[in-house]
């Protein structure tokens, strides 16, 4: 797969028009099922709600699809998923719920509603650029403990977990193409004595 950018996780937005109220909701997916299964989640959540407009974009498979559910065409999926492209963003998913206030917006109105909530919710979220990387652990003793955790800083390395025995093992993970760079950095910082060792390659969400 490409990098792409996405959310790091589910958030929420709302916004009120002509007392009409407008709940963004975005989800970071993987696949087209996974897009569904959000959408039928927010759907069992607001049932009372005149409508659950959605949009979503899957990278792998270059899908994207959206539904006005109800809402005159091209007034509400649409927009949103305007919204998620002129971000950038893939394998991600949004829905605005709408409980009707009894006052008609007109198509316009219902654009920029749709398109507020929809950006307001993106707004609110972590973006993050998924990248391949590297999953890996060091084995450090506790005297060299704070050496490796500042060099852990410098390279911008991800510290996910700490086992504290007779010595400090750290579960770490970094972008792939710096792993060979990172693993000279150790070895030259201990003198040879702490190398990584790989444990999984993966798609891995690093902070823009």
């Amino acid at each position: 797969m490409k990098n792409y950018k996405t959310v790091r996780e589910e958030q929420s937005f709302e916004i009120v028009e002509k007392k009409s109220r407008f709940i963004g909701y975005v989800s970071p997916v993987s696949s087209e099922k996974e897009a569904l299964e959000f959408l039928n989640k927010i759907r069992k959540k607001h049932w009372d709600a005149r409508h659950n407009v959605y949009a979503y974009s899957i990278a792998d498979i270059n899908l994207s699809r959206c539904s006005d559910d109800g809402e005159p065409a091209k007034t509400a999926g649409a927009p949103i998923l305007d919204i998620i492209e002129k971000n950038g963003l893939s394998n991600i998913i949004i829905v605005v719920t709408r409980y009707f206030g009894g006052i008609l917006l007109g198509t316009g109105g219902l654009v920029k509603a749709y398109s507020r909530a929809a950006a307001g919710v993106i707004e609110q979220s972590e973006i993050v650029v998924m990248k391949k990387a590297t999953q890996f652990v060091i084995t450090v003793s506790y005297q060299n403990l704070s050496r490796f955790e500042n060099e852990i800083e410098r390279l911008d390395i991800i510290a996910l977990d700490k086992e504290f025995a007779s010595d400090i093992t750290i579960k770490c993970i970094c972008k792939s193409e710096e792993y060979d760079n990172i693993s000279y950095k150790f070895s030259e910082l201990s003198n040879g004595s702490v190398e990584p060792i790989k444990i999984n390659e993966l798609f891995f969400g690093f902070s823009e």
